[in-house]
């Protein structure tokens, strides 16, 4: 299949299926990070559609963080990735990380659990593994950042105390939220997520630092353990 074919054949798909249509029509909020990895791409190789070429990024790096976090040169190791479309997926998550340190009258402020879900149910409904994320906020509850914890099965191992409050302390943030998704759709806590959150909250108040609540998103929809009186 030559270059031209592959351009085609993406032309031929469904608006659904095209990254850039489905920005237009649903925001930028509605796709995924490899769809949106794909639009910054712009062009896929003789061999990959831009989307494939995504995955195969995302594969390798794990997270968009550590693809940011990446020289030229690691980037031009993956095959199909030039300096060009290395330089454009740096200059976007620089632009990305910039809009996160904005000034405070630009920060987005979390006042309830619907403020979590509408920041973070875009990304992460669709997610195929448990995705462990925090909120850092200011003494406002303004947003400072939205960090990876972990990803994989959500047990005490994988999220410690350490790795989340070490993150806290060096955005300087005053509180916490932490998120994480249930893949099967379900957002029902499970004795685990119990167990998990009620280590982190301890350590926090050892620390100073307000764990918030702890939001578990489903497909469309969610629950507070706070809201619950889980934690």
């Amino acid at each position: 299949m030559t270059e031209r074919d592959i351009h085609l054949t993406i032309k031929q798909l469904p608006p659904e299926l095209r990254p850039r249509e489905r920005l237009i029509q649903y925001g930028a909020g509605s796709l995924s990070n490899t769809e949106l990895l794909a639009i910054v791409l712009g062009t896929g190789t003789k061999n990959k559609t831009t989307v494939q070429l995504s995955e195969k990024l995302l594969a390798h790096f794990q997270t968009l963080g550590s693809l940011g976090r990446c020289t030229i040169e690691e980037l031009c190791s993956i095959g199909g990735i030039g300096k060009v479309k290395a330089t454009q997926i740096l200059a976007a998550i620089e632009i990305g990380r910039r809009a996160s340190t904005a000034s405070p009258s630009e920060r987005f402020t979390i006042n309830s659990p619907e403020d979590v879900m509408r920041l973070l149910m875009p990304d992460m409904r669709y997610l195929d593994r448990e995705h462990f994320k925090a909120l850092i906020l200011n003494i406002k509850h303004q947003v400072l950042r939205v960090v990876d914890i972990s990803i994989g099965s959500l047990n005490s191992s994988v999220v410690h105390p350490r790795e989340l409050y070490k993150m806290v302390i060096r955005h300087n943030g005053a509180a916490v939220v932490v998120v994480h998704n249930h893949p099967s759709g379900d957002p029902t806590p499970s004795s685990e997520d119990i167990a998990v959150t009620k280590r982190l909250e301890s350590a926090g108040e050892i620390l100073g630092i307000d764990l918030l609540d702890h939001i578990i998103l489903g497909d469309g929809r969610f629950v507070s353990l706070k809201e619950y009186n889980l934690m």
